[in-house]
């Protein structure tokens, strides 16, 4: 029960590494705001967790607008009294080098990816502070560090979100500690999707997952583990930092 009396906000948490996150956190005693697109699979998820003795709340809503972001923080102060953790998962991949993309898929990866960890953490810190700190984990990618083929708005919004988390370090430490997580290839939906830029999808996702040191894709739970290491007190002297987690692809 390593998160017993805290409570979290989890964005992206209907399916894949904000999913596994959700589980884990409320198994650990967290008292948990989620939010995803999919109201289906989000409320299903609450209802499977709030049955095995969580405390739980959905939100659905696209976190790139600053008006859902709103709920969720109010959501967590009126259902759970105070904040003390945020986990910014949403993602998208908006495939398209940049004479190829469009503009609104520009806009939207750039608002999912990087504007809504802007949103969050602006409204989450306050009440934070009530509370007498708290922590933030955002959730970057591998693609902050290595380029991949028509993923501009995808590498553009991952690498400025590390550069971020580290600003907010040093403007927020020591009562709010902000570190990021970059995952390799993890089996999710994502992953597939991301595969799509290239001519033979199922051959660079076996490719992939032969090419880490680990000869495996992630799994969501190897996510949730770390994040719920760096969020929870075992964690208290990490701050400003970007963990990868790739089964070593990046150090080939």
């Amino acid at each position: 029960m390593r998160l017993k009396g805290k409570t979290a906000i989890i964005t992206g948490a209907t399916s894949g590494m904000g999913k596994a996150m959700a589980e884990r956190f409320s198994m650990e005693g967290a008292s948990l705001v989620l939010s995803g697109r999919s109201q289906e699979r989000g409320l299903e998820l609450e209802r499977n967790l709030n049955k095995a003795g969580g405390k739980v709340v959905f939100v659905a809503g696209d976190v790139g607008k600053l008006e859902v972001n709103e709920i969720l923080v109010k959501t967590a102060i009126e259902h759970f009294g105070k904040l003390d953790t945020v986990v910014t998962n949403a993602g998208k991949l908006g495939l398209g080098s940049i004479t190829e993309i469009s503009l609104n898929e520009w806009q939207e990866t750039i608002n999912t990816n990087l504007n809504s960890v802007f949103y969050l953490s602006r409204l989450a810190i306050p009440e934070m502070l009530k509370n007498g700190g708290g922590c933030i984990l955002a959730n970057s990618s591998i693609a902050a560090f290595k380029s991949f083929p028509n993923h501009a708005a995808y590498c553009a919004s991952k690498a400025a979100l590390v550069a971020l988390v580290k600003e907010m370090a040093v403007d927020y430490g020591p009562k709010i500690r902000v570190n990021t997580i970059c995952p390799g290839p993890v089996d999710t939906p994502l992953i597939w999707d991301s595969a799509q830029a290239f001519e033979n999808p199922e051959t660079i996702v076996q490719q992939t997952a032969n090419n880490t040191l680990m000869k495996r894709l992630g799994k969501p739970e190897d996510i949730a583990s770390l994040a719920l290491f760096l969020v929870s007190e075992e964690a208290s002297w990490i701050t400003g930092a970007a963990y990868t987690i790739d089964g070593g692809i990046l150090v080939k």
